[in-house]
């Protein structure tokens, strides 16, 4: 009987802990609800504020925008842009205002994409960030540090780099091609098509690396340099830049310019490395491409460490920074005009902006 007894309670016990922890699956899967229509909503407005801003800011300087590339991998041997107004005016000149904006297309078509996965990339690698700063400090008032901002922006650099990275090597050679080049890309699918058919698929990710590397301080400074100067500005006030905790639209453009001048001088160097690594492999590049000041042939680069090597070897370190005039008087409005029309399309379609709300 004794036996029989110990046997009953523990089947009783087993049963009740099943019981108990079917219970506690129920409540947990009512806790855990499908995102509602508003929250996918608001990622959706999120995106598009993100898109737009990108679309608007990269157009008002695509001229630009062009003249930087050419100037990063133009021929030694048949020097054409000399600088930024010579440039301008050369391309004015020989390709009309077509070519002012040659490439455009193409590249909204990436930075559109891109941007709209940078900014919400950022927001929600922000949240997250704080979410588990709070957690290790105990502090539920925390707020991100320029350095946490300087990692969130960084992921988001990476994350949106990395999906569009195809369309920004394609964007590249659209640009720099002519209506001289031996053979023309005709859009962003014939390009892709044309890489992938005849240099492979690893072709489309050539330069990601130092693309990788690059965007790390450039994408990571431009935000937290941002964000933080306008708490800096939010607190402190000076010169009543700030009225309670908003700031014009013309100190956000500020800060948006000192942002851009900062991450695009660090990274420069990467960028040009990188937009040469993309033209290594095109056959039909010889006329553009810098050569190693001996033929009209264009380098081949085995990795980035080479490229740097090479390029200063046969040009100097100065090469590293060709271009850095036009990209300087571009970058400036070019981020200071997305991070304003971001916050501005936010403001309009109603999406909360603040991280550490």
């Amino acid at each position: 009987m004794a036996s029989e007894d110990v046997v009953g309670k523990r089947s009783e016990s087993a049963v009740t802990t099943i019981v108990n922890l079917a219970e506690e699956a129920k409540m947990a899967s009512e806790g855990v609800k499908a995102p509602s229509h508003a929250a996918i909503f608001s990622v959706c407005k999120s995106l598009a504020a993100g898109g737009i801003a990108g679309g608007v800011s990269r157009t008002a300087v695509a001229p630009l925008e062009r003249l930087k590339i050419l100037l990063q991998v133009q021929n030694s041997h048949s020097i054409k842009y000399n600088g930024t107004v010579q440039g301008l005016k050369y391309i004015w000149r020989t390709e009309g205002l077509r070519g002012m904006f040659k490439g455009n297309g193409t590249n909204c078509a990436r930075i559109v994409p891109n941007s709209a996965v940078k900014f919400f990339s950022y927001e929600e690698a922000s949240k997250g960030i704080l979410w588990f700063y709070r957690q290790q400090t105990g502090n539920e008032d925390a707020e991100l540090t320029p350095l946490l901002r300087l990692g969130a922006g960084a992921c988001a650099g990476i994350i949106a780099m990395s999906a569009t990275y195809p369309m920004d090597l394609v964007r590249g050679r659209i640009t720099v091609q002519t209506d001289k080049s031996p053979s023309q890309y005709r859009g962003i699918f014939h390009a892709l098509r044309t890489v992938f058919v005849e240099e492979g698929p690893r072709a489309l990710y050539k330069g990601w690396l130092p693309s990788v590397i690059g965007v790390i301080p450039y994408v990571g400074l431009n935000f937290a340099v941002y964000e933080s100067l306008k708490d800096w500005l939010v607190k402190t006030r000076p010169f009543g830049l700030a009225q309670d905790t908003e700031l014009s639209v013309m100190t956000k453009l500020g800060c948006g310019a000192v942002a851009g001048t900062i991450g695009q001088t660090v990274a420069y160097p990467l960028d040009v490395i990188r937009r040469r690594m993309q033209m290594g492999g095109w056959k039909n590049a010889a006329s553009v491409v810098i050569g190693d000041g001996k033929s009209n042939t264009p380098i081949e680069y085995s990795g980035m460490i080479d490229a740097f090597r090479k390029t200063v070897r046969h040009e100097g370190v100065g090469a590293l920074y060709k271009g850095l005039v036009p990209n300087s008087v571009k970058v400036v409005p070019s981020i200071a005009i997305a991070f304003v029309t971001y916050e501005v399309i936010k403001d309009i379609l109603g999406v909360e902006m603040r991280i550490s709300d």
